[in-house]
């Protein structure tokens, strides 16, 4: 047990705080006896499984404690010289946060107790104290049903459960006549600062008079004192002053100016205490569509960030760990992260503020809704406002998140949608105009996501991949802006004036697995949480998957995958950022997410907060200044052209003017532009350039890489090229009968036959043992027989993504059907190429060349198919293919899921690839 021995502050006005962080006992109570056999006494024995823990401490960290709900016991002895005297000096034991009920006892005296796992709490003790050896017992609980409470996403179906003791404890010895709430107000139309402040004054004994206590308050910028004012208190302890700020200096993520704000209450001449703190002159509004920072319009580029740390989980395991996230955020050109469902760690706020970067604040939520959890998260809220009341950095709160513990996303029967539920929605709005009432200098969203009914900012959560849903995510995007009203479930609030935010989006990208197990010394525990269900969440296992699946020809190894797998996130990641900062409807955005968090691999960088492969590239993206090119097809015949529009944005509060310039191939442009503030410009036809000029080879097919650049910003944009003569991606692509004959069903046949050559098939509309190959759109009854009894079928997917049975109920294959817009599991997926010739055209994994192509199903597979193109989802499940061939009786069936029957002959990609596949079904039916 550790002892230490502290002398006690008995200076007028003077705080002392002792630091009780590090060791502490702990010990598990699961038949929660702890009571019973006096566990809170000083020399009472404790069971051999208690342990020394340092505090802050999370129980989880233990292999053994990982899922122990319940009941657990801390422990820790201090020697006081000289404790307070209870008249004019009181001693406070203050928790930062303990998850999730503590009782406090003090030389086994119960001493206070709190219910909530985020916020500090303090408990008097000093009538507990006595001089010599003190022992502060916390008996912590944190139940197994945590459904009313406000738990964020700890536990199934998320992350791992959280709870102890863990953030830091003080013993601090005060005045009995204090500050206990100093609020700063900025007001930067008139550049003043309202102090409010509320004390003990009326309820100290000693104090008969708490006008008669006179506050002084000095504000002061870098050690230098700019303001001061001095105002009595009111009869019920609080004191309320504006002081004026000459010429402030505006606190932006830019330029985080900080000003000190002391206070001094006096009483008959004497100092009886001091306080301070710091704050920002700033103000954040939302009007006519935009969020404004100080006045002038701001964008917003936020990334979400979940506070879920390696071993050590809601709390980092390195003391500057908070300030890099910081700086990393910024310079990937975020001004923003959301603190995702439960308050941030007050010392993150503390680097935000500081080193600049707004904060999205949010609660906890709880599951269900119930009076308790409505009260609990109301609560929680209100303790936010009051913690964080004057951290400039924090700009919005939320109230819930997706329905989480107000709505039932969940679909559960004994609950309520927002949607529908009229008393849930008045319920909602009353917090909403509460909250306002409370902090009127910041931003409050009701409901993150949809089903708005009261609230400053529309935010919406989508996640489409691109650019697999490239066109459906512009559709979306226009739908926000020319419907706001159809995010909302009520209309409390104006949908037409609040900023437009799409808060959550984002695409997968596996990061380096064997440096996380490494720290880990092994399999993290979150690879095989019971309550994952197998599938795209799960890890374990996944070598194995590795190994049987087509990845293990597609790539040589688990790095080369994730390598892949990264270059298509920022893929996707960039096109649904630029189609979004394309829009000055849009008023900003929110990144899904900065990090990886246990097995969510959709992070920047990994969990061990380590960067993934493309960070440069995406800085780009996410910068102040960017540059975008919008191509007109993104892939052309040879005799075409290359065409593209350029859009520059400017996120900054300067006007800029510079060159607009591009090249491709030795080709090259420039046009010189201006854009506003915090605006974009679109330029039309920047770039109109033949396709023959930028080919090397007439006989290839070739990606030419389009840059362009304003100032420092720049950009790439692949295009990709197709002869018309009938490209060839394989030396023996020629090799096949010169008299073989095609059965080509309705969709194709006219397509198919236009493009006449004399190195083309003969196309026939009737299946019989003389065709060769049978390409079709469906697999019907008459398509299967002729397989069966030897044939070669190529069946193609249409516009509409089927491949339908026909007329029978037999199928080749069993598919599976992809949404048409947004999906989590598609953002989670990974189409990836094995064929070594479709690679040519492909590239190791799919990209821009097949834009409207991409499938609306997978076939799914066995280990005896050959999957040239192969699908896989999260953690290497659901394997698929989108191009794969299966014996079938006599013959062969491959299947092709890509959208490309329709398009034949008119997008260069489908036609290739439909003509590749057919020249190969040909020589397989040669052989």
């Amino acid at each position: 047990m550790r002892t230490e021995t502290h002398s006690s502050a008995n200076a007028s006005g003077e705080r002392r705080r002792i630091d009780l962080s590090g060791p502490w006992r702990f010990v598990t109570d699961p038949d929660e006896r702890g009571r019973e056999r006096n566990w809170a006494a000083p020399d009472e024995p404790w069971p051999d499984r208690a342990r020394t823990v340092e505090v802050p401490h999370v129980w989880q960290e233990h292999d053994e404690c990982r899922e122990y709900t319940g009941t657990a016991w801390y422990r820790r002895t201090i020697d006081l010289e000289a404790p307070p005297d209870g008249d004019d000096r009181r001693a406070l034991l203050r928790f930062g946060a303990v998850d999730y009920e503590a009782v406090v006892r003090v030389n086994g005296e119960r001493a206070g107790s709190n219910r909530g796992g985020y916020l500090p709490f303090s408990v008097d003790v000093t009538d507990a104290l006595v001089e010599g050896e003190n022992t502060i017992a916390v008996e912590v609980t944190d139940p197994d049903d945590i459904s009313e409470i406000p738990h964020g996403k700890q536990g199934e179906p998320w992350y791992q459960r959280v709870s102890g003791i863990w953030q830091k404890v003080t013993l601090e010895d005060v005045p009995a006549c204090r500050v206990e709430q100093l609020r700063a107000a900025p007001n930067v139309e008139d550049d003043t600062v309202r102090i409010e402040l509320e004390t003990t004054a009326a309820a100290v004994a000693t104090v008969e008079d708490p006008s008669a206590v006179d506050a002084t308050i000095t504000v002061e910028r870098e050690g230098t004192a700019v303001a001061s004012a001095t105002t009595a208190l009111e009869p019920d302890g609080t004191g309320d002053v504006t002081i004026s700020i000459e010429d402030p200096d505006y606190w932006t993520p830019e330029t985080p100016a900080l000003y000190d704000v002391r206070v001094a209450l006096e009483r008959d001449g004497t100092v009886v205490d001091r306080d301070e703190d710091y704050f920002g002159m700033r103000s954040v509004e939302a009007r006519d569509g935009r969020i404004y920072l100080n006045g002038e319009p701001y964008p917003i580029r936020g990334a979400l960030e979940q506070g879920y740390y390696p071993r050590t989980l809601y709390r980092p395991s390195e003391d500057d760990w908070f300030e890099r996230e910081v700086r990393i955020a910024k310079d990937l050109g975020f001004n923003l992260l959301r603190k995702h469902i439960k308050p941030a760690h007050p010392d993150f706020l503390e680097a935000a503020d500081r080193l600049g970067l707004f904060v999205w604040a949010e609660p906890a939520n709880p599951s269900v809704c119930t009076e308790r959890s409505k009260e609990e998260l109301a609560d929680q809220l209100r303790g936010m406002l009051e913690r964080d009341y004057n951290r400039p950095s924090v700009v919005v709160w939320s109230i819930y998140n997706e329905e989480w513990g107000i709505g039932n996303p969940q679909g559960l029967d004994v609950e309520t949608s927002l949607w529908d539920d009229g008393a849930k929605q008045a319920s909602l709005a009353e917090l909403y105009e509460e909250t306002k009432a409370a902090d009127p200098t910041r931003l409050v969203c009701d409901n993150s996501g949809w089903a708005h009914v009261a609230t400053d900012i529309n935010d919406y959560h989508r996640y489409f991949v691109s650019p697999d849903r490239a066109d459906a995510w512009a559709a979306d995007l226009d739908g926000m802006v020319e419907n706001p009203e159809a995010n909302y479930a009520a209309t409390e609030t104006d949908p037409d004036d609040a900023p437009i935010v799409v808060s959550e989006f984002g695409t997968w990208g596996l990061g380096d697995i064997a440096a996380v197990e490494d720290a880990y010394d092994g399999e993290p525990p979150w690879f095989d949480y019971e309550f994952l269900p197998e599938g795209l969440k799960r890890p374990a296992g996944y070598r194995e998957r590795f190994a049987d699946s087509a990845l293990a020809e597609a790539f040589d190894d688990l790095e080369a995958l994730a390598e892949a797998w990264q270059r298509r996130q920022l893929r996707s990641n960039k096109d649904v950022i630029e189609q979004m900062r394309a829009r000055d409807e849009i008023a900003g955005y929110v990144l899904t997410e900065f990090s990886d968090i246990e097995w969510e691999f959709n992070g920047l960088l990994d969990y061990r907060r380590e960067p993934k492969g493309t960070l440069e590239a995406f800085a780009r993206v996410n910068a102040p200044v960017a540059v975008q090119l919008d191509l007109e097809s993104r892939a052309v015949w040879d005799d075409g052209r290359i065409a593209a529009d350029a859009v520059v944005v400017n996120d900054t509060a300067e006007e800029l003017e510079a060159d607009l310039s591009w090249t491709i191939a030795g080709e090259s442009g420039r046009r010189t532009v201006a854009v506003d503030p915090a605006s974009t410009v679109r330029v039309a036809d920047l770039v109109d350039v033949a396709a023959s000029d930028v080919i090397a080879d007439a006989d290839a097919v070739t990606t030419e890489t389009i840059a362009l650049e304003f100032g420092d910003a720049r950009t790439e944009e692949p295009v990709t090229v197709c002869p018309r003569s009938r490209p060839r991606l394989h030396d023996g692509q020629d090799a096949r009968p010169a008299d073989a004959t095609v059965y080509v069903d309705d969709a194709l046949r006219t397509a198919l036959g236009d493009r006449d050559s004399d190195r083309d098939p003969t196309v026939v509309d009737r299946l019989d043992e003389d065709v060769d190959v049978a390409l079709v759109t469906e697999t019907t009854d008459d398509v299967l027989a002729y397989a069966r009894d030897g044939g070669d079928v190529l069946a193609v997917a249409d516009s509409d993504g089927s491949l339908a049975a026909g007329d029978g109920t037999e199928t080749a294959f069993d598919y599976r059907n992809l949404p048409e817009d947004e999906s989590w599991n598609l953002v989670a997926s990974l189409l990836y190429t094995v064929d070594e010739r479709l690679e040519r055209l492909f590239g190791t994994v799919p990209g821009w060349e097949l834009d409207g192509l991409y499938p609306y199903a997978v076939a799914d597979v066995d280990s005896a198919d050959d999957a040239a193109v192969g699908y896989v989802e999260g953690w290497l499940a659901n394997p698929s293919a989108a191009i794969t061939t299966r014996d079938y009786g006599d013959g062969t069936v491959q299947t092709c899921t890509f959208r490309v029957a329709d398009a034949y002959g008119d997008h260069p990609t489908a036609t290739v690839l439909v003509d590749d596949l057919l020249s190969r079904r040909l020589e397989s039916a040669a052989r």
